[in-house]
């Protein structure tokens, strides 16, 4: 590498223009803090195209010096290391002088500062180079490369930009990191790189080829949906090829054949009717006999009954007047019974007493009695006219207004006993034994309402279910369960209609013990998992359908019949027991039972005597009235089947008459029409080819077919198929399925290819390392001399230990460098392990420095080195200045002011800067001190 010889600034930070010698093994910078000792390394920095150091920049120093354009130039020496021009550090360059001018210009360019770079053969000042044209200039990326040629490498860069009191920092990298920093120096690091690079592009290669695998993959499935496609096609041609068939020629031929059929068959049946007919009207003179022997009989049987009804209302009479005879006689009977009773205790005062007590509670017992049952027949009477009007039985007052809160919040429902009607009768009692629980469960039409309908009930406190999704009935349920015999317009719960599905119907217990499961009989007696019990309803409790209504009607009726029975009965008593209860109080008030007795006895012997004859009297006109209601009955029901027998005569005769006549219209009716339909075959029969009709083609048609209705259906199977499937009616879809298999064939080869090509190049590559891998020993074997003689050179023994290298990606990763020291015989110690003294740290970096630059072929380079002897001893001081004079190399360092004079003993040039005055625009000049060298650094 080159090494420098000269430097120039011209508006660099505070110096207005400053020209230094650089021109020796050692170059010391000293001066006080602020000086400007690191100012002139940033400087030098700048122009290698480095960073520099503390966060500064380049800007910053540029700025200082407020002016438009400031210059960094250094003359560096170009002399060949060997006896061939190649071997001159900017050879690469095509520059072969001794002698090489660096400079770098920074202007301001609209506020902002950027710099530029120039090489150029032999000495330049910066007046000369200010004449060139911008073409010669380059950028900091271009310049970098360029100096990297001549042999200022990355590695050596991250070297010369360590700033101050880091000079020990080589030695506190990691194994990995100093080998990765050998093999950079010595340019191994980038054949590693570029087989890396080669790597990454198999790797990119090999994910291309996957890509191109999953495309392939891709337009395979193309192919296959396009294979679909061309099925599709296919089906959809069959599809209109059978449509057109169907239409055009299966149809119409079958339905000729039946109707042709059908013609026969009407001849056949219009003679069989004719012969019919004639015996019907054979057999209307008989029945028009009949029909006057009926009316006949008719006629008597209503005489009958007019003279039935006339006896009747005259024993009626009869009756009425021997009842009327018979009561006055018998209410004096009673009397004198109740007269004779009174008179018995009526001499007795306490047992008087006693009499009316019990007659004043007996009395008190029938009112009560007569009250209770006066508000059942109200009750049932109510109950009755609640019924006038009515389709169905009314529901009760709660579920009433539940209903209303869903109508007024519009939720639409119905409840269970508005959609079940029972079908039939004899299970009415079961089925409302099953249903009464359910009678009030509401079902709702729209699922959606479920939460507003809930909020509903919690409120009204409606005690039935509220189920949000209801089913409809299944069309067939099974015969013998209770399901069949219901009719349902509407949704029910799915657990009912499960429910009713599975209980079955037996005619009794007996028969359902003999069954098992769930059962019931006609009479509600149910049988479950949990046993069996009474489901009975009494029938003014129904709820299902009309008939319900009408059973609530007749059971209230009769009840209330019952109620009036039972209040005559007890009005009757109750006006005895007023009557005796009036005399047992006249008795206690003096008036004697026995005295009336006494002065009526004549009257009630009379009425003794004449009772029993009135008594036969009214039993005989009561027999006869009974006898007289039979017969009447009797009469009545012969009349009445007689009226229905005649009627029915009439109908039957009038019907037969009617039929005759209308047989006769449409015997000719349908004479004229098979007439046509005769016709319209023989005229299509012509139309068809004579291969369609035959009976062998006819035969094949209803073998595939059946009828001209299958045909129909079918056709209309093939248009709906046509109509809703998804076909591909794109007749080009089969020349892009040929020509894409052709390109998928192509491309699969070509993939394969290319797969073939890329594992041969990933071989080659890892062949190619492996025998780069004796390189990268003969690499790390050099630095270990290096390292060795160095520290043979600096009194220390220097020990390298080589890595293992193998040609796997790991081994290389995982490759480090571990380097040793023993000072004064104390032992070894490591790089950064903590035992070694401030000076000692300095000599293990600048031996593993030096050791990365050592080339006994090409001896030269430079390093930056900012105070390397701060903390140092006087003795460690002389120890680094030896070594730094012992290498070949060339090294700028810094040192303060106040350092021993020790630190000046290595130094050919020393610099010296001083502080700029307050005050001054620019600092003042950089000193210079030369030592005569005793011997040339190049011998």
């Amino acid at each position: 590498m080159f090494h420098l010889q000269s430097l120039e600034l011209l508006h660099w930070d505070y110096c207005q223009r400053v020209t230094m010698p650089l021109d020796g093994a050692i170059i010391t910078i000293a001066g006080p803090n602020g000086s400007g000792k690191t100012t002139l390394l940033d400087a030098m920095r700048t122009l290698l195209g480095l960073e520099c150091s503390g966060g500064r920049t380049y800007k910053t120093y540029a700025r200082h010096a407020n002016a438009e354009t400031a210059w960094l130039r250094a003359l560096v020496d170009n002399r060949p290391r060997g006896r061939q021009n190649s071997s001159r550090p900017f050879a690469s360059s095509l520059i072969y002088s001794d002698q090489v001018t660096l400079a770098c210009r920074i202007e301001r360019h609209g506020g902002d500062w950027q710099r530029r770079y120039m090489m150029s053969e032999g000495v330049q000042t910066v007046e000369q180079l200010s004449e060139h044209g911008e073409k010669d200039w380059m950028g900091i990326e271009a310049w970098r490369r360029r100096l990297e040629a001549a042999g200022l490498t990355r590695a050596i860069g991250r070297v010369l930009a360590l700033e101050q009191g880091q000079t020990d920092r080589l030695c506190e990298l990691s194994p990995k990191e100093l080998l990765r920093l050998v093999f950079e120096v010595f340019g191994d690091q980038e054949v590693l790189d570029r087989y890396d690079q080669a790597r990454s592009h198999q790797q990119h290669l090999l994910k291309e080829v996957e890509q191109a695998g999953h495309e392939l993959s891709h337009t395979q499935a193309q192919l296959s949906d396009l294979a679909n496609r061309v099925t599709s096609y296919q089906q959809y041609q069959l599809r209109l090829r059978e449509r057109e068939r169907i239409a055009s020629e299966v149809l119409p031929v079958l339905q000729w054949s039946e109707a042709r059929a059908r013609t026969a068959q009407g001849l056949r049946d219009l003679h069989r009717h004719r012969l019919f007919a004639g015996a019907d009207a054979r057999a209307q003179t008989a029945k028009r006999a009949e029909l006057h022997a009926l009316f006949e009989s008719s006629q008597k049987a209503k005489q009958r009954l007019t003279e039935l009804e006339q006896e009747r209302r005259h024993n009626r009479s009869s009756f009425d007047a021997a009842r009327e005879a018979e009561r006055p006689m018998e209410l004096l009977a009673k009397r004198e019974e109740e007269l004779k009773v009174l008179a018995a205790v009526e001499t007795d005062a306490q047992e008087l007493a006693q009499r009316v007590e019990d007659l004043s509670g007996r009395q008190h017992s029938l009112r009560e009695s007569f009250t209770r049952a006066n508000d059942q027949s109200k009750k049932a009477q109510a109950a009755l006219e609640g019924l006038s009007g009515q389709r169905l039985p009314p529901p009760p007052v709660e579920v009433t207004r539940f209903r209303r809160a869903l109508d007024d919040a519009g939720i639409h429902h119905h409840v269970l006993a508005d959609c079940i009607d029972i079908a039939d009768e004899a299970w009415r009692a079961a089925a409302e034994g099953l249903l009464r629980p359910s009678r009030w469960v509401v079902v709702l039409a729209r699922p959606g309402d479920e939460a507003h309908a809930f909020a509903l009930a919690s409120r009204e406190r409606y005690r039935h279910y509220v189920v949000a999704e209801g089913e409809s009935a299944p069309a067939t349920a099974p015969p013998d369960s209770v399901l069949a015999a219901l009719k349902i317009n509407a949704k029910l719960p799915g657990w009912l209609l499960r429910q009713l599905g599975g209980i079955r119907r037996v005619k009794d217990t007996e028969a359902g013990a003999k069954t098992g499961g769930e059962w019931i009989t006609p009479d509600a007696y149910y049988r479950d998992a949990r046993g069996g019990r009474s489901l009975w309803v009494e029938p003014r409790d129904f709820q299902f359908g009309v008939s319900a209504l009408e059973s609530r009607r007749k059971a209230l009726e009769s009840e209330l019949a019952r109620y009036d029975a039972e209040l005559s009965r007890l009005a009757k008593e109750q006006a005895e027991v007023e009557r005796q209860f009036k005399d047992a109080q006249r008795a206690a008030q003096g008036h004697k039972a026995a005295k009336e007795l006494g002065d009526r006895a004549d009257e009630f012997a009379a009425a003794r005597s004449r009772l029993p004859a009135l008594r036969q009297a009214r039993a005989e006109a009561s027999s006869r009235m009974t006898a007289l209601e039979a017969e009447h009955d009797r009469a009545l029901t012969a009349q009445s089947r007689s009226e229905r027998d005649y009627e029915a005569a009439q109908l039957s005769l009038k019907a037969s008459e009617e039929n005759v006549g209308r047989a006769e219209r449409e015997h000719n009716t349908r004479l004229q029409d098979l007439k046509a339909q005769a016709k319209a075959s023989r005229e299509a029969r012509a139309r068809f080819p004579a291969a369609w009709i035959q009976a062998a083609t006819l035969q094949a048609l209803r073998d595939e077919f059946e009828n001209a209705k299958q045909a129909e259906i079918a056709g209309r199977h093939v248009q709906a198929e046509l109509e809703r499937g998804v076909w591909e009616t794109d007749p080009q879809v089969q020349e892009r399925h040929h020509r894409m298999s052709v390109a998928v064939l192509e491309q699969t080869t070509q993939l394969d290819d290319r797969r073939a090509s890329n594992e041969m190049a990933r071989i080659a590559a890892f062949n190619a390392r492996e025998r780069y891998i004796d390189v990268l020993r003969a690499t790390v074997r050099r630095y270990k001399k290096n390292v060795q003689e160095l520290g043979e050179l600096a009194g220390v023994i220097a020990v390298a230990e080589l890595p293992h290298l193998d040609n796997d990606d790991m081994v290389l990763a995982q490759a480090g460098l571990q380097v040793k020291f023993n000072f004064d015989g104390k032992g070894e110690v490591g790089l950064n392990d903590g035992e070694a003294s401030g000076g000692q740290q300095v000599l293990k970096s600048l031996i593993l420095l030096v050791g990365l630059m050592k080339d006994d072929d090409s001896p030269g380079g430079f390093v930056f080195i900012d105070e390397p002897f701060a903390h140092l001893d006087v003795r460690n001081i002389q120890l680094v200045g030896h070594f730094l004079r012992s290498t070949r190399a060339q090294y700028l360092l810094t040192t303060p002011i106040t350092h021993n004079v020790e630190v000046f003993e290595p130094s050919e040039i020393t610099l010296v800067t001083s502080k700029k005055g307050r005050g001054e625009r620019w600092a003042p000049p950089i000193a210079v001190l030369a030592r005569r060298p005793e011997k040339s650094i190049y011998d």
